[in-house]
């Protein structure tokens, strides 16, 4: 990965499936965007939004986790058990929360480290474009992404702080996308002979 050349014409497929990787990551950024706006506005916009924008968020870092382009297998298998692990946690957060996300997330801290396997996912696909196109704000978001979670549930972070800093992801995300979204969807596919 990482051969900024077309080695080869894409096909229908590979068109397909690089625009929906890329959708993903297009609509994370909007999705993670928009809460960070609605954590900076009004803590209760927050709350009663977070019920459609956190399942969407799972929606889009799913459709970018099965329509990645790996040279390797093992990594993609290995990412696909991730984001099942994060489903797992999702069904959690409903129970917790009596189907309410929200209202799991602020019932204690602690909850938020139910996130941590879809915040890994999205730190694997920036890390991924971080290493093959140097995209050094992909390397930066996973590592930031799981210290905030981390420090939400240690409840060292107050709502300030916690909205500071996921503004702080929604930028460099937004970075992140829009260096993505420029770049040829050749380069998403690479040699399709080095596929193993």
């Amino acid at each position: 990965m990482g051969y900024k050349q077309e080695f080869q014409p894409l096909s229908r497929e590979d068109t397909i499936t690089v625009l929906l990787y890329r959708a993903g990551i297009v609509l994370s950024s909007i999705i993670i965007a928009g809460l960070a706006y609605l954590s900076m506005l009004d803590r209760a916009l927050l709350s009663l939004s977070a019920d459609i924008f956190i399942p969407g968020l799972y929606v889009s870092v799913g459709m970018s986790v099965f329509f990645i382009h790996l040279y390797i297998r093992k990594f993609k298998t290995y990412l696909k058990y991730l984001y099942f692990v994060s489903l797992g946690c999702l069904v959690a957060l409903l129970f917790i929360g009596k189907g309410s996300l929200s209202g799991a997330l602020t019932r204690e801290p602690y909850i938020s480290l139910l996130l941590l396997p879809l915040s890994g996912c999205l730190g694997f696909v920036a890390v991924k474009e971080a290493f093959c196109f140097q995209f050094v704000e992909g390397y930066l978001l996973a590592m930031i992404m799981p210290v905030y979670l981390l420090l939400i549930s240690s409840g060292i972070l107050s709502y300030a702080g916690a909205s500071y800093g996921l503004v702080l992801i929604a930028v460099l995300l937004a970075i992140f996308t829009l260096r993505k979204v420029l770049t040829p969807l050749a380069w998403d596919i690479g040699d399709k002979s080095e596929y193993h």
